[in-house]
């Protein structure tokens, strides 16, 4: 029986961190270690600080990575890629010419008998109301076809730059420490979908970079699985 890992978060291209190269580096020799291994790898979400595709051009840089997960999905591994909040921009290119499957919104899925909820999450169970306007925006197909008109250059420009503000406004760069169940939206959000969904086993979430293996209830477990800007965590099932 193969494993199936999860891991999220790399933003990788960054411009607020100072070791990309060999951050997407580490990445590759990870997931060559375990290609052997896997059944599956799900990454979900933020694995780009920024990614946009337009008909004929998609970012330069990450070679290796994508180029990894061609090989892995030329050797029969499946991979699912979730979109984040700074990856949202994907429209063909990583499923045509990677071979991964791309998911836009959360998902629930069986893995070996057992009931995985699966998501980014950003946005689940935030009140927050200026990142959902932000999301909504972002979301909008108009949206989305206004900005697609703009030249690549000054777009990736734009993209990047507000990644890197993003990151740079909190303290060292880094998001706040665990805040407890009754403050972290996710927990929360994980809670409240419990109970009209009892039959999940477990949920497994990145957006919040902090490391968090946590027991909703005897059946249930939550994970939030860091990130692979300094932690370089992940999680592995093998049934």
């Amino acid at each position: 029986m193969k494993n199936v890992y999860f891991l999220s978060d790399a933003h990788l291209g960054s411009w607020a961190i100072d070791h990309s190269r060999t951050q997407e580096r580490r990445l590759v020799r990870f997931l060559d270690s375990i290609k052997t291994k896997a059944r599956a790898i799900y990454l979900l979400g933020d694995m780009f600080d920024f990614w946009c595709e337009w008909r004929y051009v998609v970012p330069k840089g990450y070679t290796r990575f994508l180029g990894k997960l061609s090989e892995l999905t030329d050797m029969g591994v499946e991979v699912h890629f979730f979109t984040g909040n700074h990856d949202i921009w994907t429209y063909g290119y990583l499923e045509e010419e990677c071979g991964m499957t791309v998911h836009t919104k959360p998902e629930t899925v069986e893995i070996y008998d057992r009931v995985f909820y699966i998501a980014h999450g950003d946005g689940l169970g935030d009140p927050d109301r200026k990142f959902k306007f932000l999301s909504r925006m972002f979301h909008n197909h108009t949206c989305q076809r206004l900005f697609a008109m703009l030249h690549p250059r000054w777009s990736m420009w734009f993209g990047m730059t507000w990644a890197k503000h993003s990151r740079l406004k909190r303290a060292d760069g880094k998001e706040p420490p665990y805040m407890g169940e009754h403050r972290e939206f996710l927990v929360q959000y994980a809670k409240q979908y419990m109970n009209t969904h009892p039959n999940v086993d477990y949920f497994m979430f990145g957006h919040r970079h902090i490391e968090l293996d946590l027991f909703l209830s005897k059946k249930t477990r939550m994970m939030i699985l860091g990130d692979w800007i300094s932690q370089f965590t992940y999680a592995v099932f093998d049934g």
